[in-house]
Order: C-alpha cells, then sequence, then structure tokens
C-alpha cells in the first residue's frame, strides 16, 4: 500500500512533535515535514508535493488562513486538515469556506485523529479508484445523508426525554451521523471516528439499536470472537 504523505504545520514543537507520533501511530500514513509557519509551510508544498497537511492556524510570519487563502490561489493540489484550539464561528467559517476536510479542536485525542484519518484514508482510496461516480457514492464522499441536517437533528432531539442517565445527546448526535458516513461500522471503529471510549461507543449503539434506529449484525471471522457490526437505516 502506498503511503499517504503529510506535512505538518504547526509553530509549537510539542503540539508538532504530538501530531506527528499520532499520525505515525495510523497505519498508511508518514510524516515526510515539519514546518513552524506558514511561510516555510507553503515552500515544503511546493518541494515536497505531500498529499495531506495538518495545519494550525494561529501562527507568527503567516498564520493558517493566510497560508490556506495562498494554497488555493496558487491552486496547490494538497487536501489540509486543521488542528486548532481557534473556536470562534468567523474563524470556523473561513476555514470552511477554504475547503479543508477536517477541522480538529485542540485539545484532542488520538482516537479523533485517528478517526479522521481513516475517513481520510477511505477517501482518497475512492479517488484513486473509481473513474466515475453513482450519486450515491458522492453522496458517502460529501457526508451526505438524505434529508436535511434539522430533519437529521429533529429526531436525534426526539430521543432526548428519554436518554438513560450520563447519556449525551451532542454524543448521539456524533455517533448517528459517523453510521450514516459509513457502510457499518464496529463499536471500535465507531469509538475511533468519533473520539469517545469503545466502552461509551458500546453504549450508545446498545441504546440505538434498541430504539431500532440502527441494525447490528455479527459479523464471524477465523480466529476469535464474533465481531457486532453496526449499520444505519
Amino acid at each position: 500500500m502506498t503511503l499517504i504523505r503529510v506535512l505538518l504545520i504547526e509553530d509549537d514543537p510539542m503540539v508538532r512533535e504530538v501530531n506527528r507520533q499520532f499520525i505515525e501511530k495510523v497505519e498508511g500514513f508518514e510524516v515526510i515535514g515539519q514546518a513552524a509557519n506558514g511561510v516555510t509551510g507553503l515552500e515544503q508544498i511546493s518541494t515536497l508535493k505531500p498529499d495531506l497537511v495538518f495545519m494550525d492556524i494561529f501562527m507568527p510570519e503567516q498564520d493558517g488562513i493566510t497560508s490556506l487563502h495562498k494554497i488555493r490561489e496558487l491552486k496547490m493540489q494538497v487536501d489540509i486538515i486543521t488542528v486548532t484550539a481557534a473556536n470562534d464561528m468567523e474563524t470556523v467559517k473561513q476555514v470552511l469556506h477554504l475547503g479543508v476536510f477536517d477541522y480538529i479542536m485542540k485539545p484532542f485525542s488520538f482516537e479523533r485523529v485517528q478517526g479522521t484519518l481513516e475517513n481520510y484514508k477511505r477517501f482518497k482510496k475512492k479517488m484513486q479508484t473509481e473513474r466515475e461516480f453513482t450519486q450515491g457514492e458522492l453522496d458517502q464522499l460529501f457526508h451526505y445523508h438524505g434529508g436535511n441536517e434539522e430533519s437529521v437533528q429533529a429526531n436525534v432531539i426526539n430521543y432526548e426525554k428519554n436518554l438513560p442517565k450520563g447519556f449525551n445527546r451532542t454524543t448521539l448526535e456524533k455517533v448517528v451521523h459517523y453510521l450514516q458516513s459509513v457502510d457499518g461500522a464496529s463499536a471500535e471503529e465507531v469509538a475511533s471516528g468519533v473520539g469517545i471510549a469503545r466502552v461509551t461507543a458500546r453504549r450508545y449503539l446498545d441504546y440505538l439499536e434498541k430504539q431500532q434506529e440502527i441494525t447490528m449484525d455479527v459479523h464471524y471471522g477465523g480466529i476469535g470472537r464474533p465481531i457486532n457490526y453496526y449499520f444505519s437505516k
């Protein structure tokens, strides 16, 4: 398998090292370069030609927003994941309008990074192997699940009155949305994709199955215990 080549652009050397360790723990990824600001980062994009850039927003010399604008203006063929403490609406809107693959807020867990990298790996494989797409395949690539966001949220909000003690509606929404974006997943995969503990994922999945909002199928492998796979209806 060809490794996905990643460039880190982050001014804090400690965060940069954590990012590097997290990325290289995920199978199929390698960090090929690092930069402490957007100016050096753009130079390295030009010379190293990475597939993916992990980039902070608040940096000296040239911040992430300016760097994103320049990447798009120069038509650099690279995908971007922003990893930042910025959580204000204006920054979020600007970043999303500039076409990032994902927006990860600091502090973050390894599971959150792993989830987005696994999603990116599936996206990259699809883009490299398909010559034409059906509407359904495009819907999966663009995380479209039919209907509209309000109807999806309304369905989840309806559970709130009956949620068991200790359950969180936002976490429930994330589990539902993740299952809608994949073709079946185990509790471990849901945990990685959403960024929660496996035992927590299993509790939410069991609840959703009892509510008949998802289905479960047992997959039998060669050696070891069977694995429960969950599917969005």
